[in-house]
């Protein structure tokens, strides 16, 4: 059922802010992207050290790990934009028009109060690990703050896309669920 939903990417319409806020969510997909690449190009160069050379590596195992959580969490405000997040959408299909709007603004209420609260968290994890000077415990010894920085970064940016689409829905820039009327 899930390719028969109507479903597209976040309208902007004219408005210059959500404009922005879908350029900017663009580009952190295209972050999000290059990190995935650089992770796939450090474990093939892993491989060719450890299996080919016979030599020892060092850093590639944590940084591919590092890439890949950052990747993930910067890539969300993309994703959200193109509403590529799991979706059920047979409780709003079925709803009548005014439902369907107000089962929205809640939803849409209660993703940006999570993701906010996440963020807040997440920035309060990475300023004390900033703060505290902590390091991995590996012969690399990364300084942790560089890596959980893609925590408060990805959050901010996905709490950014949520308000952006939330004001689409508001301002009729979009349709509840991005879904067509019946």
């Amino acid at each position: 059922m899930a390719g028969h939903s109507s479903a597209a990417e976040s309208r902007t319409g004219n408005n210059p802010f959500l404009r922005f806020v879908a350029a900017l969510s663009t580009l952190a997909g295209w972050c999000s992207a290059a990190m995935i690449v650089a992770s796939v190009a450090i474990t093939c160069q892993m491989i060719v050290i450890r299996f080919v050379l016979n030599g020892s590596t060092i850093w590639q195992t944590e940084a591919v790990i590092y890439l890949m959580i950052a990747a993930t969490l910067v890539g969300l405000p993309y994703v959200q934009r193109l509403r590529g997040h799991v979706n059920v959408d047979l409780v709003p299909l079925s709803l009548p028009r005014r439902a369907r709007f107000i089962l929205a603004v809640i939803t849409s209420l209660l993703s940006i109060t999570i993701i906010a609260i996440m963020l807040w968290y997440g920035f309060e994890y990475w300023h004390f690990a900033m703060e505290r000077g902590w390091r991995s415990d590996t012969v690399w010894g990364v300084r942790l703050w560089i890596p959980y920085l893609s925590i408060p970064v990805g959050f901010g940016l996905l709490l950014l896309q949520l308000v952006a689409d939330f004001i689409a829905l508001m301002i009729g820039a979009d349709r509840p669920f991005g879904l067509e009327d019946a």
